[in-house]
Order: structure tokens, then C-alpha cells, then sequence
């Protein structure tokens, strides 16, 4: 496997059948609400197009594989677990990579298995990984004046006009990557030693995230599977666990309204504007059925507003009755300028950590997860942690396309702390 693969997919052994009407027209309204940060495609016939051999592929996941996730995660829900997440900001192209991959892979197990032998509880781990292609902009121009850059999947990073054009065809290489990306991720787990040594890869198994931003891709790789009493459920086979972002979190738009109709685990990004009714609203749009474990609420307050802004949420939303996940983002509340770079301080990423451990302590909740982002590689891309990275180092090998990431000793370096503050708060 290499960064340049092929632009083909491989079509299904069978080809999926058409969605029923039912959940034809629930997706189609949807999708028809406002839709937040998506790409200014200028030849809608190649999206139509592109979308069209995206319905007939093989899917990325497999539907039992969501199905046993949602059980663990209900595991997660009651207390009795912990939710590890964690990855790329954004997986490009070029490093999809085995080695890139089983570095990924690789430091998530060494945290998990940190977690588990010093916090006591089972650890489901969830790579952002096989998938993480897209990303959310703050301004539709960047610095240069240039189209902002959203990703492999929608345009690349080059710094000319021509690469910052919305490419329809570059979703396809993102699915051809995303599964050759998963295949690498089943063999790793699926043969990688124990113990000393080794990576331990945890009981609760490893599964796949990204953030379902590009609606054009996700519609695509819906399908309709089951035939339970109200007919077949709605699945999105691009990934096990799909998220929504902080600024596609519209009530009323078609990031919540798409995520509300779909069978996977569901996650939610809560800044620091978020208040106690628009996290009772999410709920019940999101989880009507009450279903331990359905979603997770991920908080990125910044360690300077988390012991302020969360307890409220969380009192409101637990005396709703809903049974969600609580997990801790804490690298995009923390993001600061050096020099010239984007980076993120460890202990504030580690305060930031602390503070969310507290809030669910007083409030005697469970504080089920955390949510990094991280790479297996000796990156100097955030500041401090036990090597001290300064300010100074941060040119040596900044690699990131988008977001600074944790390198893979600041990772482990903070799955130890937050193994004593799980076992603190068991």
C-alpha cells in the first residue's frame, strides 16, 4: 500500500440494493436542510457521478463490526468501560502508509493498554483513522488569500489556485484509501503480539471514526440493512463511529438532521458556547430512544472554560435520563500561535483533562472518554510534555496537514495521567 492508489474502487461482490422509499425520502429531507462548510463544487454532474459509483462499492466497515461496537460503547455508558479515540487531525493521501497506520495503530494500543492496567476499567479503542479525510474551515480563504484547504478528500494542500479547486474525484481516492487503510487496520489487529514486547490490543477490539463532514460522501455510502419491525435500519459504512463537528452542530441543519437517522454510534463536539438546553435538544434529537451508549457528548471546552461551562451541561443532560457517553477533547480548546506555527501546549491539554475529571467527580457522572489528536511518529508539533519541546523546535518536523497532533511520547506520556485519574475516579 502506498500514498499514490488507485483512483478505482473495487465494486461490491453484490451490488447494494437501492434504499427503501422510506428511508429514501427521510434522507433526501435531510440532506435538504442547510448544510454547513461543505465544498463550492463547480460541475455538480461529476458529484452526481462520483456518488453514483460510491452507492455500488464495498463498504469500508462491516455492519456487524458497528453492531458490536454499540454494545461495548454501552459499556462505556454505564461506567463500566472507557472510550480511547484518537489519530490524525487529517489523514492525507500520501501518508497512508503501513507504516504510518501501524504507528497509529500501535500508539493507540500502548495507551489503552496503559489505561487498562493502571485505570482498571476496559478500554474500547476508536482510531480517527481509515476515513479522516475531511476538514471544517474557519474561513472559506486562508492567509494567501488561496481557497482554503478541507481536506485530501475535497482539494489539496499546495499552495496554488489550481490544487485549492474542489475536486469531485478525489472522494473516490479517499475510499480507496479509507479500505485499503481499514484492510492494513484487520491485519494489525488481527495479528499483533501481547503483552511485552508488543502492542496489547485490548478485549473491546479496535474500530474506525471520522468526522461526517462531506455529506456527498456519506450519502454515498449509506445502505439499508435489517428488517426489523418498522423495516431495515440506516447504516453509514464509511466508518464504525461517525461525529459531528462544532460548527455543523445546527439544530436545524443536515450534519444533525442525517446523523438522527443513522444506525452507527454518533458523537457530538460541545465548545465552550454550548449551553445546557442546546445539549437537551441534541439528545433528544439524537438519542430518543434512550439508548445507552448511542451517543457521545465530546466536550472541547479549553482548559480555561471546561470547569466553568461543563458542569451545567452535564447536570442538565443526566437529569434528562439520557445515558450518554461523556469524553474529553482536549486539543482544540487549547490551540495557540508560536512563531509562526499552530500548536497546543501539553499541560494545558493536560489541565484541560484534569478540569473534566473533576466536573464528572463532583457530579458523581462518569468521565467515559478521551478524544486526541495524535500520531505514532516523533513529530514536534505540540509544545512541552516530559521532552520539552519549545518553541524552537516546533520547525524540526512539523508535519500536520491542518492541526497540531500529540508525537507518540506526549500520547503515552498522558495515557499514564489519565490512567490515575481514572482509577481516582472509579
Amino acid at each position: 500500500m502506498t500514498g499514490q492508489a488507485p483512483v478505482t474502487p473495487r465494486p461490491g461482490t453484490t451490488r447494494p440494493a437501492p434504499l427503501p422509499v422510506r428511508l429514501r425520502s427521510a434522507v433526501e429531507d435531510a440532506l435538504g436542510r442547510p448544510a454547513a462548510q461543505q465544498p463550492p463544487w463547480r460541475d455538480a454532474t461529476a458529484v452526481r457521478r462520483v456518488r453514483a459509483v460510491l452507492e455500488r462499492v464495498e463498504e469500508v466497515v462491516r455492519v456487524e463490526e458497528v453492531d458490536r461496537l454499540r454494545a461495548r460503547l454501552a459499556a462505556v455508558a454505564d461506567g463500566a468501560a472507557f472510550l480511547l479515540q484518537g489519530g490524525d487531525c487529517a489523514e492525507t493521501f500520501a501518508a497512508a502508509t503501513e507504516r504510518h497506520i501501524a504507528g497509529t495503530v500501535g500508539t493507540l494500543s500502548h495507551m489503552a493498554a496503559t489505561l487498562t492496567s493502571g485505570g482498571g476499567l476496559p478500554v474500547v479503542t476508536v482510531g480517527r483513522i481509515a476515513g479522516q479525510y475531511a476538514k471544517p474551515r474557519s474561513a472559506a480563504r486562508d492567509a494567501q488569500g488561496l481557497p482554503s484547504y478541507r481536506g485530501d478528500i475535497v482539494n489539496a494542500p499546495d499552495a496554488s489556485p489550481e490544487a485549492r479547486v474542489p475536486d469531485p474525484d478525489r472522494m473516490l481516492r479517499a475510499y480507496v484509501n479509507s479500505s485499503a487503510t481499514m484492510a492494513v487496520v484487520r491485519a494489525l489487529t488481527a495479528t499483533a503480539p501481547h503483552g511485552p514486547g508488543g502492542p496489547h490490543l485490548p478485549d473491546g477490539g479496535f474500530y474506525t471514526s471520522h468526522e461526517a463532514l462531506l455529506l456527498d460522501y456519506e450519502r454515498a455510502l449509506l445502505r439499508a440493512v435489517g428488517d426489523a419491525g418498522d423495516g431495515p435500519a440506516l447504516y453509514d459504512l464509511s466508518a464504525h463511529f461517525l461525529w459531528i463537528g462544532e460548527r455543523t452542530r445546527q439544530p436545524d441543519g443536515a450534519h444533525i438532521a442525517l446523523a438522527g437517522l443513522l444506525a452507527n454510534p454518533i458523537g457530538l463536539k460541545l465548545g465552550p458556547t454550548a449551553t445546557p438546553e442546546q445539549a437537551i435538544e441534541y439528545v433528544e434529537r439524537l438519542d430518543p430512544h434512550h439508548e445507552p451508549g448511542r451517543l457521545t457528548l465530546i466536550s472541547r471546552m479549553g482548559s480555561a472554560r471546561v470547569r466553568e461551562v461543563l458542569p451545567p451541561i452535564v447536570e442538565k443532560v443526566s437529569a434528562s435520563g439520557h445515558p450518554v457517553i461523556w469524553q474529553c477533547d482536549p486539543m482544540h480548546g487549547n490551540t495557540e500561535r508560536c512563531g509562526g506555527f499552530k500548536t497546543r501546549h501539553f499541560d494545558r491539554i493536560a489541565d484541560e483533562v484534569r478540569g473534566f475529571f473533576a466536573v464528572h467527580r463532583a457530579l458523581g457522572t462518569h468521565p467515559g472518554g478521551l478524544h486526541l489528536e495524535l500520531t505514532g511518529g516523533d513529530v514536534t508539533e505540540c509544545l512541552g510534555g516530559a521532552q520539552r519541546l519549545s518553541g524552537a523546535d516546533l520547525c524540526h518536523r512539523y508535519e500536520t496537514a491542518c492541526d497540531p497532533r500529540l508525537n507518540g511520547a506526549q500520547a503515552r506520556e498522558l495515557a499514564g495521567l489519565v490512567a490515575e485519574l481514572v482509577r481516582g475516579a472509579a
